[in-house]
This record gives C-alpha cells, sequence and structure tokens, in this order.
C-alpha cells in the first residue's frame, strides 16, 4: 500500500459521506472521516476543514439531520443522520457518478485505441 494519501476528489465528499451514513447508520464527524478513510483503504485523508463544512452543507440541504448524543468517549457530539431527501439525492450522487466514470472511461478507451492505431 502506498504511504501517499491524497485530499477526496472534488465533488465526491458528499456522495462518500451520504453513502456512509446510509450504510452504517448515525455517526459522528470524526468517525465518518475515519469510516470514509478505512474504506479507501488509507489512501486519502479527510481532515476538520473538510468533513465538517460538507456536513453543515449537506444539513442545510435537508440530506441530513443531526442529533446530540454520546460518542464512544463519553464526550458529547453530533451524530448525522441520512433523511428521505438524503436518500433521494444520494440516488442522485450515485448516477452522477457513474456517468462521469463512464465518460472518463470511454475517453480513455478511445484514445488508448487511436494511439495503438
Amino acid at each position: 500500500m502506498s504511504e501517499y494519501k491524497t485530499d477526496v476528489p472534488y465533488g465526491t465528499l458528499d456522495l462518500l459521506i451520504l453513502k456512509t451514513l446510509d450504510t452504517m447508520g448515525p455517526m459522528h464527524g470524526y468517525r465518518i472521516a475515519r469510516r470514509i478513510e478505512q474504506v479507501a483503504e488509507n489512501l486519502l485523508r479527510l481532515n476538520q476543514g473538510s468533513i465538517y463544512p460538507a456536513l453543515i452543507r449537506l444539513e442545510e440541504q435537508g440530506w441530513i439531520r443531526t442529533q446530540w448524543g454520546i460518542s464512544e468517549t463519553k464526550r458529547k457530539v453530533k451524530f448525522y443522520s441520512l433523511t428521505k431527501a438524503g436518500l433521494k439525492q444520494l440516488t442522485v450522487e450515485v448516477a452522477n457518478w457513474e456517468r462521469a466514470t463512464a465518460l472518463v472511461a470511454r475517453f480513455f478507451v478511445k484514445t488508448k485505441l487511436e494511439a495503438e492505431s
């Protein structure tokens, strides 16, 4: 495994947060960030300057809700959970991601074929 860690690709953080909450259920911000890093096999890093503004933005859009609770370390923290609107948005985000990655894949295949001919 590479020691190099990159920032999360632009435009994908909302998708990663929504999918994490859909899969894992309510979580606090620090745990969401660590879970995303774990699933990414530590190839990317999330810091407070990226995860918390994203969580605030998602809450303002009505895609997640917050509730105060107690963390594993007995601290009072906000837990984030997916709303119905967030579940709908997750579907939109996944479709957008699939279209974008298909476009990029098509570009690479086409340019590779052209380079080989």
